[in-house]
């Protein structure tokens, strides 16, 4: 095995900040060929849920959302984060839709995954696609969050990706993926 390929070994660890949203952890690190880096960030975060929800006359389910880290206003698929209490990432999904959209039901499968930063980030992101969602209650959204939701056609969800108004990356990616695969 080429040293690209073998892990860092980790000399230490030290926690610099733990919060529910921000955990900083300090390791020092030796790499491969004997380097030493001495201070090597990593942040924690728990894994994250995003999901393509279709309607059943295949109109995409989207929330607006300002998004204060670079103070905009941004149309996304509905995500959230995999509480503890959930069994699994697909609960998780279906919990986060339910919740900021009020859709629900439809048939659901895992479309990928991807992480964040996987250089800096120890949580990975489970995309998933669920055709054929429904309007099943209203939205239950917590304190900390004010959204609104948007039924939108593949025409204006491309447009969007196009014109680079879907700024979150993680899902900007399952939607190119979502045009690709669709021929569209």
């Amino acid at each position: 095995m080429d040293d690209s390929n073998k892990p860092w070994e980790v000399v230490s660890s030290e926690y610099l900040h733990k919060a529910p949203w921000l955990t900083v952890r300090k390791d020092h690190v030796v790499l491969p060929n004997g380097n030493h880096i001495p201070s090597y960030y990593i942040l924690e975060y728990p894994d994250w849920v995003n999901t393509i929800a279709i309607t059943r006359n295949g109109q995409f389910v989207f929330v607006r959302q300002y998004r204060h880290g670079i103070r905009q206003t941004c149309y996304e698929l509905c995500a959230g984060v995999c509480e503890v209490e959930d069994a699994s990432p697909l609960i998780s999904a279906r919990r986060e839709l339910l919740e900021e959209t009020g859709y629900g039901n439809g048939t659901w499968r895992e479309y990928m995954q991807l992480s964040p930063n996987p250089s800096t980030h120890t949580n990975i992101t489970y995309c998933f696609l669920a055709t054929g969602v429904e309007k099943v209650s209203e939205q239950h959204l917590e304190d900390t969050e004010s959204l609104s939701v948007h039924l939108l056609t593949l025409a204006e969800v491309k447009e969007l990706l196009q014109k680079g108004a879907i700024k979150q990356a993680l899902m900007a990616a399952p939607l190119w993926k979502y045009i690709a695969e669709n021929g569209l």
